[in-house]
């Protein structure tokens, strides 16, 4: 019975207390997680984060001392309050995400043990899988599986007999099982039968991806206009429409209070769209969408029919029912030629169409009825002044777009002159107003990139824009872009915008990042728009139309079994013996290192004659022969469990050995 060993007092006793290779490992793992999430989280935050981590890490480093334990109550308490002043709640995708990072941070700060080490990288898996609820494209799925790797080092370097420096051998297993994962999560994806609505939910925090929401004031587009973030992908069934008709309606609005406009009562859906004359082919296409958070649905002007699940309102607008919460995927038909609303207007549409604010812009009114005066009434001809006065009047097309005042259309029209496409469509539609010409403003997408090679054009959020729509007598409701009519363009510091005013000048690296778009095409269309209704189709070569989930699981027993029945096989075949350890491998190196002399290891020869024997054909290596058996004998057979240590050191000094050959 062996001795019982008393502690001193006051000592901390750790078990399995963390070592410097595995702890290295965790924080070069939580660092990942803070790069994943950093996209949706504010710059300071992380920073913060990633040098809190930092310093835990150069603490270690220095001084194996413990972080105080009333600063760890204080980040405890904190971190949950700081990210509820910033966000205004503490529920929701994003300040939830803020939460479990900085708790996970505060983890590291506590990590002593193999046990604490192994509780944060469970923790620091699933914070960094759930960054794919931000973003499910290629590039971050490919990232955030790279990004496992530290995770799995970890847990190799938390094994017993691993090298303080081993950082190659512990990234080795988990390189090997990730790949290994591959058929298997395949096999998953495929036949695992899918829920019609995810499983879990969380509040999202109300922002909207493409920022096509139902108001527009000077301003509001900005920060889209500089986004190169895809909007929504279109493949046409046939060549796709000219440049010049690549305008796709979002938004209508009617309503103006002085600074903002807004669709109103006029486009409420409970309305019938008005008729369409339609003068010349129609347009079929498919939209893949990208998440908004809105209801919009957009259609290359103007849509002739409604996707399923969606409603057309008065004006020809799209509405989905349900907001667009993730990629959603519809068809629609429409018209490049047509008049639409070409009879008389209701006299409470016209009055929509006609009305404006009391007390506000008194010079663009003036400017208005002075066009009326001259033109008779003419609405064509009002609508050539506004455009001339924009071409000619000194006008600048810029993001930089100095702020207006209470009067904003008369601060844009004569003093400041600069703007972009929201405020040259809401100047021009207030002006027809007040020139007696029905007038509405119109939000959507303009543009785009077609790929050639894919077949299908691109939209991006830069693409976001803005126009006017006005209503001439026999020709209904006309689409005008005034933006189109300004000469002078100021593109410093705007990007990629301003592509559809002055041409191709955007960022240089833009055309590229179009062209490679057709492998995140094909992820939508493959993995992210692999629903419900394409699992029920994957048989259809097999002659099952549709797939039920008592289907999928039988296939996926069938394949199951037959995997493993193969890797049975596979198993049985492959010749049996004692696993070697590495103590056993190390000598086995040896021995085919001396094989290659001659000195062959007889089948009865036990390690100690052996090495007797190979010491006598070398005599110039017979010292280190001799230690070398020596110490293997010693590990071998004198220790139940040889210290990692000496084993650390026997293997390194057989790998250093290099027999030199026989002179006879």
């Amino acid at each position: 019975m062996k001795p019982r060993v008393e502690t001193p007092p006051g000592t901390r006793v750790v078990a399995s207390a963390l070592g410097a290779l595995p702890f290295n490992l965790l924080c070069a793992s939580v660092l990942c997680v803070l790069a994943a999430h950093a996209p949706h989280l504010p710059a300071w935050y992380t920073a913060a984060l990633a040098g809190l981590l930092a310093a835990r890490w150069w603490q270690r480093r220095g001084r194996h001392r413990r972080v105080s334990g009333w600063l760890r109550l204080m980040m405890l308490v904190a971190i949950p309050v700081v990210v509820t002043l910033v966000y205004g709640t503490p529920l929701g995708q994003q300040p939830g995400a803020a939460i479990v990072c900085g708790l996970l941070v505060l983890k590291v700060l506590e990590s002593e043990s193999t046990r604490d080490a192994r509780m944060a990288v469970g923790f620091a898996c699933f914070i960094l899988m759930s960054a794919l609820l931000f973003d499910q494209s290629l590039g971050s799925t490919i990232l955030v599986g790279a990004m496992l790797l530290p995770a799995l080092a970890t847990l190799r370097a938390l094994e017993p007999g691993l090298p303080e420096r081993g950082w190659l051998r512990a990234f080795r297993p988990g390189a090997v099982m990730l790949a290994a994962s591959l058929p298997a999560a395949l096999l998953g994806f495929l036949l695992i039968p899918r829920l019609d609505t995810p499983l879990w939910g969380s509040p999202g925090n109300g922002a909207a991806s493409t920022g096509i929401s139902d108001r527009m004031a000077p301003g509001d587009l900005q920060h889209l206009l500089t986004d190169n973030a895809v909007a929504m992908r279109i493949g046409f069934d046939g060549a796709p429409p000219r440049a010049a008709e690549r305008y796709f309606r979002g938004a209508v609005l009617w309503d103006f209070d002085g600074r903002s406009w807004f669709p109103g009562v006029a486009a409420t859906r409970r309305r019938s769209p008005v008729p369409v004359r339609i003068l010349g082919p129609t347009v079929q296409y498919d939209v893949t969408l990208l998440p908004s958070h809105q209801h919009w649905l957009f259609a290359l002007d103007v849509p002739i029919d409604e996707p399923d699940a969606a409603q057309m309102g008065p004006d020809h607008t799209l509405w989905s029912i349900q907001p667009i919460n993730q990629s959603v995927h519809y068809r629609v038909a429409s018209a490049t030629q047509y008049r639409l609303a070409p009879e008389e207007l209701p006299r409470a549409v016209r009055a929509a169409a006609l009305a404006l604010p009391d007390g506000f812009d008194p010079r663009a009114r003036a400017l208005a009825a002075a066009w009326r005066a001259h033109s008779g009434g003419n609405g064509a001809a009002i609508v050539r002044d506004a455009l001339e006065l924009f071409h000619d009047g000194g006008f600048a097309y810029d993001l930089e777009a100095p702020p207006l005042g209470r009067n904003s259309i008369d601060d844009f029209l004569f003093d400041t002159k600069t703007g972009f496409c929201e405020h040259y469509a809401s100047a021009f539609t207030f002006l027809m107003r007040a020139a007696g010409v029905p007038a509405r403003v119109v939000i959507g997408y303009q543009g785009g990139y077609w790929n050639d090679f894919a077949h299908y054009l691109l939209i991006r959020q830069s693409n976001a824009h803005a126009w006017s729509e006005v209503w001439l007598p026999g020709r209904g409701w006309v689409r005008v872009d005034p933006t189109a009519a300004v000469s002078r363009v100021v593109l410093a510091g705007t990007g990629a915008a301003g592509a559809d005013v002055a041409g191709d000048g955007g960022n240089w690296w833009l055309p590229w990042q179009d062209r490679l778009d057709v492998i995140n095409r094909w992820w939508g269309q493959t993995v992210m728009g692999f629903d419900t209704i394409t699992q029920a189709r994957l048989f259809r070569p097999f002659g099952i139309d549709h797939a039920s989930a008592q289907i999928l699981g039988i296939a996926l027993a069938v394949v199951v079994f037959l995997a493993l029945g193969a890797g049975a096989l596979l198993a049985s075949l492959r010749p049996r013996g004692k696993p070697l350890d590495a103590l056993a491998r190390a000598q086995l190196r040896l021995q085919r290192r001396l094989a290659r002399l001659g000195l062959v290891r007889g089948s009865s020869e036990g390690p100690r004659d052996f090495y007797l024997r190979t010491a006598a054909a070398l005599p110039g290596q017979a010292l280190a022969l001799q230690e070398l058996a020596s110490e293997y004998l010693a590990l071998r057979y004198r220790c139940c469990e040889p210290p990692p240590e000496r084993i650390r050191v026997f293997v390194r000094r057989v790998r250093q050995f290099r027999p030199r050959r026989v002179v006879k």
